[in-house]
């Protein structure tokens, strides 16, 4: 997907580093099993059985799909320090991980569910579903 594919949100998201409100998101509740990708470029984000409910209001996460899927950025933005994500691939913002998951990591990458798309087990490499 290119940048002028992007809705409005999700290119607020993916580019510019915002976030949308909480319990707003089209993927927090959602319970589909299969991969999230990334809205900006389809790579392979999050594998669905990694998903839990944090109680956050966004989609959280215990892993990424892999270690080289995301990558970590020192945030002071918002008077705090924390842990930005990115998309490996295209370096889209996709929110921020947390120590405070549950085992076996101990982390909740909290992510934008309008940084994400979904595509069911089962589908092609291609990824190209939704939920």
């Amino acid at each position: 997907m290119t940048d002028k594919q992007l809705d409005p949100m999700a290119h607020h998201v993916l580019r510019e580093g915002g976030t949308e409100r909480a319990f707003t998101g089209k993927y927090t509740d959602f319970k589909g099993d299969g991969l999230y990708r990334c809205a900006g470029c389809g790579t392979p984000l999050f594998d669905s059985r990694t998903k839990y409910d944090s109680g956050s209001g966004w989609p959280s996460y215990t892993a990424p799909a892999s270690d080289a899927s995301v990558s970590e950025h020192r945030d002071m933005s918002h008077g705090m320090i924390r842990t930005e994500v990115r998309c490996a691939k295209c370096e889209g913002h996709l929110g921020h991980v947390f120590p405070d998951g549950p085992g076996p990591t101990g982390l909740r990458y909290c992510i934008n569910s309008a940084a994400l798309d979904f595509a069911d087990r089962g589908q092609d490499e291609a990824g190209t579903g939704e939920g």
